[in-house]
């Protein structure tokens, strides 16, 4: 296990427990990485994470593995268990035999009595965002990708890419106070791709129809058929957009949203511009902050930090297949240890490695963190 480093965001702190999992040699299916995983307990109560296994020529699998603990409860290791979702699909194959099941986050979403799986299909068209649902976690059937409706005139969200896909575990009062399943995503407007708006200079405006994480509800369906229109969201909104120097150039989600005394909380990724740019010419970086909803109204935002929690400092951070990554992706809050105030976050190294970081919820919310929504609905 590696040593222990601090994040600095007040009282929200990171402590990194060490690298739980790296490419197992001789293993074709890792052989470009293993990174960005989902957790999720099962109801063994065994913590199940599902990395994403990269063969050669970024062909993405979703594996499955069980977390090993020592004795004082800290995450040790993994288990190996085989594979999850394996490219099948049409929308997850691309020409040439290429394509990908990609970077999944794990949901028990209580109006389904099922664990849903949001991820990354890589599909002829680009990446779309996908579902599979299951109600042990070995046995994953797909739902197809989501339907999402127009986001705003002359934007089809079929021709829009879409990541960082994750679900709310209970309905959540819409914008309106009707209760809905509601997700989280990314979508990837033309022209907003880090590594085309990396090439603007510092002082750029920001798009806030653009570059954001965004909240859409999806219509309860009748009772006795829950899954009628599961997958099929509506009624937008901007959730949070880049308002700080280290999110500068993108912001997107990372951990399911998991409520806590303070709100949901979630853990997402910003990136910016590594400094200094090293001889290959500009770089980027991503980094990991907090960010807190409302409870009772999880379209406003109660804090956001104004400094990352998680840095890419270690050099299995800052080496790999992308430099200069850490990718939150997978939570637990540690009931197992009757401490519902301690989390477990697993994130991407480099996109070569799995990592682990440990995050006590403070008492209070830190003064000085970034309560901003931008608030409008499309």
């Amino acid at each position: 296990m590696d040593s222990v480093v601090t994040g600095s965001a007040g009282a929200f702190v990171l402590c990194r427990l060490g690298t739980i999992m790296e490419p197992e040699p001789g293993n074709p299916n890792e052989v470009e990485g293993v990174l960005n995983p989902a957790a999720a307990r099962g109801p063994d109560g065994h913590l199940y994470l599902f990395p994403r296994l990269v063969a050669a020529g970024n062909y993405s699998r979703i594996g499955i593995a069980r977390v090993r603990f020592n004795g004082d409860g800290d995450p040790t290791g993994v288990e190996r268990l085989g594979i999850a979702l394996e490219p099948e699909a049409d929308y997850e194959l691309r020409p040439g035999g290429s394509g990908g099941c990609e970077d999944a986050r794990v949901t028990f979403v209580e109006p389904l009595g099922s664990y849903v799986m949001t991820y990354t299909a890589f599909s002829p068209e680009g990446p779309r965002i996908a579902l599979a649902i299951s109600k042990d976690l070995f046995h994953w059937q797909r739902l197809g990708l989501v339907n999402f409706t127009n986001y705003h005139a002359g934007v089809d969200p079929d021709g829009v890419d879409d990541k960082d896909a994750s679900l709310f575990p209970v309905v959540i009062p819409n914008p309106s106070g009707r209760p809905e399943l509601a997700i989280l995503h990314r979508p990837l407007f033309p022209g907003t791709r880090p590594e085309e708006t990396a090439l603007h200079p510092a002082s750029r405006d920001v798009d806030l129809n653009r570059e954001s994480i965004w909240i859409s509800y999806c219509e309860r369906a009748p009772e006795g058929d829950p899954l009628s229109r599961f997958g099929r969201f509506a009624s937008h909104h901007r959730l949070a957009s880049p308002v700080s120097q280290w999110e500068r150039l993108k912001i997107g989600g990372g951990t399911p949203p998991i409520l806590t005394r303070h709100g949901w909380l979630i853990v997402y990724h910003g990136v910016s511009e590594a400094s200094p740019p090293s001889e290959a010419g500009r770089q980027l970086c991503y980094s990991a902050g907090v960010m807190v909803l409302s409870r009772e109204h999880p379209q406003m935002l109660r804090y956001r930090s104004a400094q990352p929690v998680l840095t890419p400092d270690l050099p299995q951070e800052r080496s790999g297949t992308i430099a200069n990554v850490v990718f939150p992706t997978g939570i637990d809050r540690r009931d197992d240890l009757g401490m519902p105030d301690r989390f477990d976050v697993y994130y991407g190294m480099a996109d070569d490695r799995i990592g682990v970081a440990r995050l006590d919820l403070p008492e209070a919310l830190p003064l000085g963190g970034l309560a901003h929504s931008p608030g409008a609905r499309v």
